[in-house]
């Protein structure tokens, strides 16, 4: 060390530089879109490109089934608009991928439900507001899918944004390790809601602790006349895979277990894959390398795992955010499956203590549990008060997340009480939703 000393910057010079930044970027900026020329339908077939050719078709059948299926699956075309629009400055670890439909219900290590984003294929550092504006887009194209009044939908913008700089505020006054620990346990969180949310709530979580990897072991699998447990295949959604996979399998397993903790790594000496496949999960992720590895002990026993293919964040790739120095470095000497396992521990309160990652020929991959108890709201059938409660859940987890980055204080300073910001976002939203819808028709039609 040395014997001189300085201080990091406090809460108050951080607050300070946030709102410096105004200056730079006004709030109200945030409201304008990306001038210039667009190529929506071009990034999406550079992006079939790359993909498995065979499940191209599959991938455009389910972006055109609705604007909202298509813009679930359009990340890139956003992360493209908005590196081109006026934005903060102000860097935090960040989803990529925020839309209503990618926060859930998920076990613990605990086994108790708690409430967090749930995919994080796209994560990097960005503008803190680039997620709120996934997120608030989301709201309006769900909104208006759904044929909710446009009074609903202005308010579950508002009172998202709102609840996000309430949220991000208050975070920043406690302390690093007071926000580390902060998360949204299911049960303590009920009394806050209405009766209708409460009833929505407790349908999704009874949903929720159906999705055992047990449950779709016994869904998914036969035995054959060995006695071993073999996949059921149906096609394209469940598919064989080649002999040369299937040869390698225990070595990926074992550069898996490198990277997972030693206690996890300890677990799967107990058992033995017993059979791989081929799944086709998501809207936007169909194309991508994934894959199911059922893993068996002496006893019958088992454990279902899912890698799925990581490739470079499109926040990367088309928002053209220069990463910090550490994160590429990880990268480089790991992939970007381990991108995603970083961030995704950084973002989530608590995370799937069975995370790592590993690099094969073809592709990187992140690994995970395959359905433990991992869920959603259905958010199509919520009614109106229902579905305003629940945007205003999805921006409280953001806060929460955003919370964790040196520069949060930045941005409570930036965003101030909130209401300039989630006026300004409200005017983007709906005008990004006109673009959206416009591509989908385009998309469509092509």
């Amino acid at each position: 060390m040395s014997t001189e000393w300085t201080a990091p910057p406090s809460h108050a010079e951080l607050l300070a530089a946030g709102a410096a930044a105004r200056r730079t970027t006004p709030r109200r900026a945030l409201a304008e879109l990306a001038a210039g020329a667009r190529n929506p339908l071009g990034i999406l077939e550079a992006q079939n490109r790359t993909r498995q050719q065979d499940l191209v078709p599959l991938r455009r059948e389910r972006m055109s089934a609705s604007p909202f299926a298509f813009y679930r699956g359009t990340a890139a075309l956003m992360a493209a608009d908005l590196a081109d629009a006026p934005h903060s400055g102000i860097l935090v670890a960040s989803c990529g991928d925020a839309h209503v439909s990618n926060f859930g219900f998920y076990a613990s290590p605990q086994r108790s439900l708690v409430f967090d984003l749930n995919d994080f294929d796209e994560a990097a550092w960005a503008p803190w507001e680039w997620d709120v504006k996934r997120l608030a887009a989301s709201i309006v194209v769900g909104g208006q899918a759904t044929g909710r009044p446009d009074a609903v939908i202005d308010q579950a913008v508002l009172s998202a944004v709102t609840t996000y700089a309430r949220g991000i505020a208050r975070a920043t006054q406690r302390t690093p390790t007071e926000r580390y620990f902060a998360h949204f346990d299911v049960e303590s969180t009920r009394g806050l809601l209405d009766k209708a949310s409460r009833r929505a709530i407790r349908s999704a979580v009874k949903q929720a602790q159906k999705r055992t990897g047990e449950r779709a072991v016994r869904r998914l699998t036969e035995r054959d006349a060995s006695g071993r447990l073999r996949f059921l295949l149906h096609e394209p959604t469940t598919s064989a895979v080649g002999d040369e996979l299937r040869g390698g399998v225990h070595g990926l397993v074992e550069q898996y277990r490198r990277t997972a903790s030693p206690d996890v790594a300890l677990l799967f000496e107990h058992y033995t894959v017993s059979d791989v496949a081929r799944r086709v999960v998501g809207v936007g992720s169909v194309g991508t390398r994934c894959y199911l590895v059922l893993f068996e002990d002496g006893e019958g026993s088992t454990i279902l795992m899912q890698p799925k293919q990581a490739s470079q964040s499109v926040l990367v790739e088309h928002g053209r955010v220069v990463q910090p120095p550490a994160l590429r470095e990880l990268i480089t000497g790991n992939g970007e499956g381990a991108r995603v396992v970083a961030i995704q521990r950084i973002l989530q309160a608590l995370s799937d203590p069975f995370l790592g990652h590993l690099r094969a020929p073809n592709a990187d991959y992140y690994v995970r549990q395959f359905h433990d108890m991992k869920g959603s709201v259905e958010v199509e059938e919520l009614d109106d008060g229902p579905f305003v409660t629940y945007a205003q859940a999805c921006a409280a987890v953001v806060a929460r997340a955003h919370s964790q980055s040196v520069t949060a204080s930045e941005v409570a300073g930036y965003v101030g009480a909130g209401r300039a910001v989630a006026t300004a976002m409200l005017a983007w939203a709906r005008a990004y939703a006109e673009v959206s819808l416009a591509d989908f028709q385009a998309f469509r039609s092509a």
